[in-house]
């Protein structure tokens, strides 16, 4: 590693007032490059400069000539990747309709996670704790990136804004969440892999225009009673914790210090954070489980199923009692990270065993089971959030619109 940085008391270029130089630019455009790796393999919290610098043969010191510290740079490494996010959709709000428009942006975005396949171009940025930064300029970078996503939808008389809202998030939260699955698959595939996408976001599932009302389920956990003591509730208030500021950020200070209780009460429950987080995804595949098994016992064609797994799962998201995020399970320690994955496919292999019964009855179409699968995984993720997007006092008319939309597709009437 090399041990050369600026001398004691340089200043950036940028600071001084200088016209940065060219060499300057690309260096810190490398560092920002290797941020977003640390970023997306140790969320915001579990990056250091180390690591950061170790990326490039740098000591610690050359990169904090660039940035002041870890914060400043996280927030550079996200408006990166929310400036090109931007830019994509910016090119594609020149196409006449709505179709076209939201067809070029999934096309651009696919072929962007091609590039970086093919190595010719950096990863962007895994959104999963931008809010754990509390970055007012990243916060208003993306806001602007989503409105600008949402300018490819047509405004409607019988679109509200929470409707438009929750469409444009469901488009977003599929897109990034692509990462997370893309890669099992060829690279060549890449331009098949985007018209499915597409397919599915914009036209949705039913083979027809009817769809089935979703029947009620409860997916409240039998036997333990909820209350302050209880294992459920502290597994609750632990997991919005690590939704808010993800792993490395949910310390077990915080933790305990949400519920109001000591380490003792923490450590009665859990030995270790990774306990915990375990624990908090345990409770996450439970509750989809019963959501499974609730709507299928519920009976109906396949259509009618999958729409009341999905309506009972997102209203549960806008509740006091959300699931933890899946995006949570890229900044987990590596050595718990694998057994989760393999749970967490084990329910999409499921949700697509399920489109593949309503294929079969003729209500729902037919489509990439594997593919829808992993759509809908993402948007029952995303649903956690909804509240940033639709904020009122109805949550639950904002969660019917968001399942509306994973259903019929973004672009239904």
């Amino acid at each position: 590693m090399t041990t050369e940085h600026p001398p004691e008391g340089a200043a950036p270029a940028a600071a001084s007032g200088r016209t940065p130089s060219r060499r300057y630019m690309a260096r810190r455009d490398a560092i920002i490059a290797s941020a977003i790796r640390e970023m997306n393999r140790h969320g915001v919290r579990g990056m250091t400069l180390g690591d950061v610098a170790a990326r490039l043969d740098l000591v610690p010191t050359g990169v904090i000539y660039y940035f002041r510290n870890k914060e400043d740079l996280a927030a550079a490494a996200f408006e990166r990747s929310i400036g090109r996010i931007r830019e994509m959709a910016e090119s594609a709000r020149g196409h006449v309709t709505e179709r076209e428009r939201v067809q070029i942006f999934i096309d651009q975005f696919i072929g962007l996670q091609q590039r970086v396949e093919l190595g010719e171009a950096e990863p962007l940025t895994v959104f999963n704790d931008v809010r754990a930064l509390n970055s007012a300029s990243v916060n208003e970078a993306y806001v602007g990136m989503f409105r600008t996503v949402r300018a490819l939808l047509d405004r409607r008389e019988n679109r509200t804004r929470a409707d438009l809202n929750g469409r444009t998030h469901l488009l977003v939260s599929a897109l990034t969440f692509v990462s997370a699955w893309i890669y099992t698959w060829r690279v060549e595939d890449y331009p098949r892999i985007s018209q499915r996408i597409a397919s599915i976001l914009l036209d949705g599932i039913p083979r027809g225009g009817n769809v089935p009302g979703a029947r009620v389920l409860d997916l409240q956990p039998g036997g333990e009673e909820i209350d302050e003591g209880s294992a459920e509730h502290f597994l609750r208030a632990a997991t919005q914790l690590i939704n808010d500021e993800g792993y490395h950020g949910a310390s077990v200070d915080r933790i305990s210090s949400k519920l109001n209780v000591t380490k003792g009460a923490f450590y009665h429950y859990n030995a270790t954070k990774d306990d915990l987080v375990v624990a908090c995804f345990q409770r996450t595949f439970d509750v989809l489980w019963r959501a499974i098994d609730a709507a299928e016992a519920a009976g109906g064609e396949g259509l009618e199923v999958m729409h009341s797994l999905l309506s009972a799962v997102v209203q549960l998201q806008v509740g006091p009692a959300p699931l933890l995020r899946t995006s949570a399970l890229s900044t987990v320690p590596e050595e718990i990270r694998a057994d989760l994955m393999f749970r967490l496919r084990q329910i999409s292999i499921r949700l697509g065993s399920m489109l593949c019964d309503g294929i079969a009855d003729g209500s729902i179409r037919a489509l990439d089971t594997a593919i829808t699968a992993q759509i809908l995984t993402a948007g029952i993720n995303a649903a956690s959030e909804l509240s940033w997007w639709q904020p009122g006092d109805d949550p639950a008319s904002g969660a019917n619109l968001f399942t509306e939309a994973m259903i019929r597709g973004i672009i239904h009437a």
